[in-house]
């Protein structure tokens, strides 16, 4: 079993950077796809950028393609989401998840067994 716990959120201004992680315990993050999701008030949980844990693709949603990164780093035990140019539309929770199965659907919040606390990021003025 892993345990993720995400930090790196705030307040930035529109047009700022963040640089999210999640960083894991119990079993290397290697052996899992990793997603992020983000929740903001009101509204469903949506997928925003995930990593697969063979091929090491990686996949975003429309709303941060070029805007935002992910990536593994396996000496840390930990995934980044790197967000630049940030806006308002950006604030919510943002949640990291993994699975460990052959295929996950990426996608879906329903195909992640875990999760992190997850951390608040506003971008505002």
């Amino acid at each position: 079993q892993v345990e993720l716990v995400e930090s790196g959120g705030g307040l930035v201004q529109p047009g700022g950077s963040l640089r999210l992680s999640c960083a894991a315990s119990g079993r290397s993050l290697s052996s899992y796809t990793v997603g992020w999701m983000r929740q903001a008030p009101g509204k469903e949980r949506e997928f925003v950028a995930a990593i697969r844990r063979s091929a090491e693709t990686t996949f975003y949603s429309d709303s941060v393609k070029g805007r935002f990164s992910i990536a593994r780093e396996t000496a840390d035990n930990t995934v980044y989401l790197q967000m630049n140019s940030l806006k308002p539309e950006d604030t919510a929770v943002y949640y990291c998840a993994a699975d460990d199965a052959s295929w996950t659907n990426i996608y879906s919040s329903h195909a992640y067994d875990y999760w992190g606390q997850g951390i608040q990021v506003t971008v505002s003025s």
